[in-house]
């Protein structure tokens, strides 16, 4: 069962402004990374589940998270029909996330109260989404789409809470330019947890990293 409701997870989104995205299969070695984020004043994580046998290393890292981390909110993405995030919200997800809209994810979301943002890629697409109950769209691939879509997107909606995932970085002219279009928050994955920190086990350069992209998210908002 979550731990926290919907609204303070969008809360926490917007809060913080950024959500890091990870995988991997090594238990302890995800410890580490969630722990190393936490330390840096993230307070959500993504777990993209891609791999064989993720339901049991997500298992593993949210009762760590329980546990050790008050407040750090564990997130399940890359979900692809409602079998699967109904299994991992009875591991305790506290949020949803989709590559693409589906509607039969957001039902079994919305029957536990659990926050989703699926993946969509036009004004159809997001409006459909919001009269389900969608809280923050997923913008994906956001590469393909640019802080231009959304600044597009918010002119006649601004009410829509997005949340760009790819192509979008640490360096603060990138997150700039997708802050000023109006992003309620950037989802990062391989620019801020690197191949080459997981590979040399640089916890302390990923605390630091998390830090710094946290704390230029702030200046570019004030």
């Amino acid at each position: 069962m979550a731990q926290y409701s919907r609204i303070e997870v969008v809360n926490t989104m917007s809060g913080t402004g950024m959500v890091p995205l990870f995988y991997h299969p090594d238990v302890e070695l995800g410890k580490k990374v969630i722990k190393a984020c936490y330390d840096g004043g993230a307070r959500l994580m993504e777990f993209t589940a891609r791999g064989d046998f993720a339901f049991e290393v997500f298992s593993e890292l949210n009762k760590y998270s329980v546990d050790k981390l008050p407040g750090m909110m564990m997130g399940v993405g890359s979900i692809t029909d409602a079998a699967a995030a109904s299994m991992f919200m009875q591991m305790g997800a506290n949020f949803i996330v989709t590559p693409s809209f589906r509607e039969d994810i957001a039902i079994v979301c919305n029957r536990r109260k659990v926050l989703w943002s699926p993946g969509c890629g036009s004004l159809t697409e997001i409006n459909k989404a919001e009269e389900m109950g969608c809280e923050i769209v997923k913008l994906f691939p956001g590469s393909t789409y640019g802080p231009s879509f959304v600044k597009a997107i918010k002119g006649p909606q601004p009410w829509t809470n997005i949340m760009p995932t790819g192509g979008v970085s640490t360096e603060e002219d990138n997150l700039r330019a997708w802050f000023e279009a109006g992003v309620t928050c950037v989802g990062m994955g391989s620019k801020l947890i690197s191949k080459e920190i997981l590979d040399n086990e640089d916890f302390e350069a990923l605390e630091n990293l998390v830090r710094k992209t946290l704390g230029t998210i702030i200046k570019i908002r004030n």
